[in-house]
């Protein structure tokens, strides 16, 4: 992979052939997602995409509304933003049984 230009401690952006993304995708979205990093993908010496994680992706194009932002601050605060979506999960899945409970008896 190529190297990147860096300035600043912030993650950059590596620019990578198409070839490489496709063979290497594994590992690029182990380290966009691990690391940060951002890819550019070139076909031809052009660039087509770009490759980069979920949060940045987020907070670069989907501005959330004011109530989405506090609730992602209070969630933040009690530690509740790392929770896994097996977490999540198991979590509507208790709140559902309880919702039944409360209605069948």
């Amino acid at each position: 992979m190529a190297k990147a230009r860096t300035k600043t401690a912030r993650p950059v952006e590596r620019i990578v052939t198409a070839l490489t993304a496709r063979t290497q995708f594994g590992q690029i979205l182990k380290r966009v997602h691990k690391d940060k990093e951002k890819f550019v993908v070139q076909r031809r010496g052009e660039s087509q995409a770009v490759i980069l994680n979920v949060e940045e992706y987020l907070r670069l194009f989907a501005k959330p509304t004011p109530a989405v932002a506090a609730i992602r601050r209070e969630a933040k605060t009690k530690g509740l933003d790392r929770i896994t979506l097996r977490e999540i999960n198991r979590e509507i899945k208790l709140a559902r049984r309880e919702l039944r409970n409360k209605k069948n008896g």
